[in-house]
């Protein structure tokens, strides 16, 4: 559930469907996320896809997302007998638990703004497509948008620190200009907004995670365990998608709100009950 894991892809607004889709590698994280960090107890592999199975993952790709994960030095495995079972590595549980921090708590809170906007000048050739594609990538995930090729902006210039981390591993310092200020006369700023972040996407996609969720009652038991998963692998995709604009840079009666706090309704609702039938899954195998 990390963002910091850098093998991820950064969601594009263009190909919204990224946000309600799923994998077995991404519901894997959830799972372990969701029950494995809070419980600290080892799973066995029959659980697993026991539960990746009910939801709709094959038992050859649960198994292959396992060992990429393992691989990937999130999780450590304990034989007995002809059985396996997982347990979370300390790397594991530090992504996790990073995750967990900015999923849970995001889209309800808005800090005030000051009005400034940091603003990025970056002058990378055509001929380094593959630099520019990374640094797009990078100051994407950092949650800047941009406007007009070679511009970058965000309100929040408190990230111009994660920016200039970001230019100064790709090597490009001599290429790329700051600057913190606010919006001035030319021009609209609402309209600059929309561009560099096309948030009518972005409200198709808290739209459709709205159309599967809201007012969703599951049954006791497995429903709500498997609902649960659900739930935050789809919610978990938001953070890499809504760059958390101002309130006076939103329209009004912004979707995203309305969606932050049906995800933390339903999970608050479902949370006790998916716990306990994860506990019981675990002690019958």
């Amino acid at each position: 559930m990390s963002s910091s894991d850098e093998t991820e892809t950064v969601p594009s607004y263009s190909h919204r469907r990224q946000a309600g889709a799923t994998s077995a590698r991404s519901l894997l994280v959830t799972v372990f996320g969701e029950y494995l960090l809070p419980q600290d107890r080892p799973v066995w592999t029959s659980t697993l896809l026991r539960v990746l199975g009910g939801l709709g993952v094959e038992e050859k790709s649960a198994r292959q997302a396992l060992n990429r994960m393992a691989g990937g030095g999130w999780i450590e495995s304990e034989r007995s007998g002809r059985r396996v079972r997982w347990r979370l590595t300390g790397h594991g549980r530090t992504l996790l638990a990073e995750g967990a921090e900015r999923i849970y708590g995001f889209g309800r809170d808005r800090d005030s703004w000051d009005g400034r906007w940091l603003v990025l000048l970056a002058s990378v050739p055509e001929s380094k497509r593959d630099l520019r594609h990374q640094l797009r990538t990078r100051l994407t995930w950092a949650g800047l948008g941009s406007p007009a090729p070679g511009l970058w902006i965000s309100p929040h210039a408190s990230r111009e620190a994660e920016a200039k981390q970001v230019v100064e591993r790709l090597g490009l310092e001599p290429v790329v200009f700051s600057f913190c200020g606010p919006f001035a006369g030319i021009g609209s700023e609402r309209a600059m907004v929309e561009q560099a972040w096309h948030l009518g996407d972005l409200a198709a996609a808290y739209d459709g995670f709205l159309g599967e969720f809201a007012g969703m009652r599951p049954e006791p038991g497995e429903q709500v365990l498997l609902a649960q998963i659900r739930l935050v692998d789809h919610w978990r995709r938001f953070p890499q998608l809504d760059p958390q604009l101002p309130l006076e840079l939103l329209p009004a009666h912004w979707i995203g709100l309305r969606a932050a706090n049906v995800f933390r309704d339903l999970h608050q609702a479902w949370h006790g009950p998916a716990q306990k039938h994860w506990a019981s899954l675990v002690e019958e195998d």
